[in-house]
């Protein structure tokens, strides 16, 4: 049996779909499963033994030109083609991964329950057990529909020797010693309304150092960059920048070896939670029932606005929505985990 997943877009998004490869695996371990992605999160698939064969989707050539389509259109449905899938998992729900599904010639299309521009005209919405849950088991709901049983929710990252080696050198390069305790925070995010103040962000920098924890900024981009920068400029402290310093098989890493992970709805959050380290989610636009760290959505602080849950990357009212989250909010979460080590 040939078995194409289609979970394309964001880091974050990827992560939450990984559970589904080991759950496809688990039941058919005979299944070729192949998986297309986008070239940002393609890393994170990489020697995953429950994936077979990766099919990278670079947007960017399609959406070039008319030449650049016709192009690379060709190519890109013979490649499909050549899987001879059997069923196809639509994880996206849009209107691009909705065609690579029907352009794979898979005679069995599913997809999730809130598929969006006509993409369900194409695969079969699964509305299972959880459609109104966390959007991991959505996913794993899709999989349930083709026969999967689901006795175990892993989230395979593979890390390379090399980059197991080269870590603790980034790490004590950067000013965290070998052995010394330290948390992560990812100080960005894709949309401006998930993202924490980055004085807050300073103020907690300064207390984790109080509490002999060094703190370890992480994420990636000429943004994030300008962010951890006004945080070094407002902290009594400079933090650890790691900012655009690892790779992200070094990121996942670094985030097993921390002691606690704290930042908004993104990518390094939700890879922290799939790896099983205490994550602290700040959160305002998504909730943490569908979005929150999975596993620990406990561990999820919501914004206290009655507008919350509104879905928008910017604030139509203007409002910095996360400045709702006080910073001795953030503290107590951490002290009650840590206390839980102990």
């Amino acid at each position: 049996m040939n078995i194409l997943v289609v979970k394309l877009s964001a880091i974050g998004d990827v992560i939450h779909a990984l559970p589904v490869s080991y759950a496809i695996k688990e039941t058919f371990p005979d299944a070729r499963l192949t998986w297309v992605v986008e070239p940002p999160a393609k890393e994170l698939l990489v020697d995953n033994p429950y994936i077979d064969d990766i099919i990278v989707f670079e947007k960017k050539k399609f959406k070039a030109s008319l030449g650049g389509f016709l192009a690379n259109f060709g190519p890109f449905r013979r490649r499909l083609k050549a899987g001879n899938f059997d069923i196809a998992l639509d994880l996206q729900g849009l209107g691009k991964s909705a065609a690579i599904a029907y352009f794979s010639g898979a005679p069995k299309r599913f997809g999730t329950c809130d598929m969006r521009e006509f993409s369900d005209k194409i695969s079969k919405p699964v509305r299972g057990a959880n459609r109104n849950g966390h959007i991991v088991e959505r996913y794993l709901d899709v999989a349930r529909a083709i026969g999967c049983r689901v006795d175990e929710v892993r989230f395979p990252v593979v890390v390379s020797q090399r980059d197991k080696e080269l870590v603790p050198k980034i790490l004590a390069k950067a000013g965290v010693p070998e052995g010394a305790s330290y948390a992560v925070l990812a100080v960005g995010a894709n949309w401006p309304n998930k993202r924490w103040p980055t004085e807050y962000y300073a103020r907690l920098s300064d207390w984790l150092y109080g509490k002999k924890i060094i703190p370890v900024f992480v994420g990636g981009g000429a943004v994030d960059e300008s962010l951890v920068a006004e945080i070094d400029a407002k902290a009594e402290i400079p933090p650890v920048n790691l900012v655009g310093r690892t790779s992200l098989k070094q990121l996942a890493e670094v985030i097993s070896g921390s002691r606690i992970m704290v930042g908004g709805d993104t990518g390094p959050v939700h890879l922290a939670a799939g790896l099983k380290v205490p994550t602290v989610m700040l959160m305002g636009p998504t909730d943490a029932v569908r979005n929150g760290p999975y596993g620990q959505t406990e561990n999820a602080i919501e914004v206290d606005r009655s507008c919350r849950y509104c879905w928008k990357r910017a604030c139509p009212k203007g409002l910095d929505c996360l400045a709702a989250i006080r910073v001795e909010e953030v503290q107590k979460k951490i002290e009650e985990i840590i206390k839980k080590e102990l």
